[in-house]
């Protein structure tokens, strides 16, 4: 989307928007019937988030949390009216299916029009498998590392989230000192897996553009194998890690719909994938057109209606 009057500026939680304008007094004219009539703005504010990471399998990383952009409490962007700006919900990364696997990223959510620039937020990283070699991986927010040689968490997208924590180094004479690190999140980085416990995942962001205060993007918690704690998942809807034994405990899936990292799995135990994005516009109740595809959820908050997506869909401004 673009804002017709300025430019949106970069920041921690917005992507950087290059207007393109008319030559029509300063709007685009869009050819409406015969007479071409002139496409009035008016102000929006939106927040996207991408899929979580998957968590990896065995001794392993939890999934990285969604890219999370956002315009709301910053610079309003201008949509067209008659324009349809088409909404991609970026779903969870599948997690990692047997030992020794890692997941798989997150889908990327976008918002995109005709003749605007799209915004795209970057699905999660996925968790490394166990075993050496097994880094986490790139994404909106990077998954953790893997047990082994001190394998590395996945790097952040700029602007959109945090990095992944390193998996424990193998450290001679600790027999099952094994543990995974935590995917990072949206506000965040996910924790290293020292001593060799199992790392949390990192926190999201709250935002409220919903109208009440929801924690976005958390990281997956990694794995701890067989007497350490496993990580626990960031807030923001990131799942925990599994621990092998005493007592053990099962990973759990990013939450849908907040874009959470998978947790990772151990042993007996498998890894959980991520959870699906969500894209959310805000805009005047004056100027909502009601004319909407994919059955996003609508309400109201104040003199706003807010039209939630978590499925792929469409609004005609």
């Amino acid at each position: 989307m673009r804002d017709l009057k300025n430019k949106l500026t970069s920041s921690k939680n917005t992507k950087n928007i290059q207007n393109r304008k008319g030559k029509s007094f300063g709007y685009q004219v869009l050819g409406f019937g015969a007479g071409g009539a002139v496409a009035e703005p008016y102000d929006a504010t939106y927040l996207s988030i991408a899929g979580g990471g998957g968590g990896g399998y065995g001794n392993a990383g939890g999934g990285g949390g969604g890219g999370f952009l956002t315009t709301y409490g910053g610079t309003a962007i201008a949509l067209l009216t008659g324009e349809t700006y088409t909404i991609t919900v970026g779903g969870g990364g599948a997690l990692g299916p047997t030992p020794n696997s890692q997941g798989t990223i997150g889908g990327n959510s976008v918002i995109s029009g005709t003749d605007v620039t799209t915004v795209t937020s970057i699905g999660g990283g996925y968790g490394g498998g166990g075993g050496p070699n097994n880094d986490g991986g790139d994404g909106g927010s990077g998954g953790g590392g893997a047990y082994g040689s001190g394998n590395p968490g996945g790097d952040a997208t700029p602007g959109q989230g945090n990095a992944g924590g390193a998996g424990s180094p193998n450290i001679p004479g600790t027999p099952g000192a094994y543990g995974g690190g935590g995917g990072g999140g949206a506000g965040q980085a996910g924790q290293g897996a020292e001593q060799p416990y199992g790392g949390d995942g990192g926190n999201g962001l709250a935002n409220s553009i919903t109208g009440g205060s929801v924690t976005y993007a958390g990281g997956g918690g990694g794995a701890a194998d067989p007497v350490f704690p496993a990580g626990d998942g960031g807030s923001g809807g990131g799942g925990n890690g599994a621990q092998h034994s005493n007592p053990g405990r099962d990973s759990g899936a990013g939450t849908d719909g907040l874009g959470g990292g998978g947790g990772a799995g151990v042993g007996s135990h498998a890894a959980a994938a991520g959870g699906d994005g969500v894209v959310i516009l805000r805009v005047p109740t004056a100027n909502y057109s009601s004319s909407t595809t994919g059955s996003p959820t609508v309400s109201t908050s104040g003199s706003d209606t807010i039209i939630k997506f978590t499925g792929s869909g469409s609004y005609t401004a």
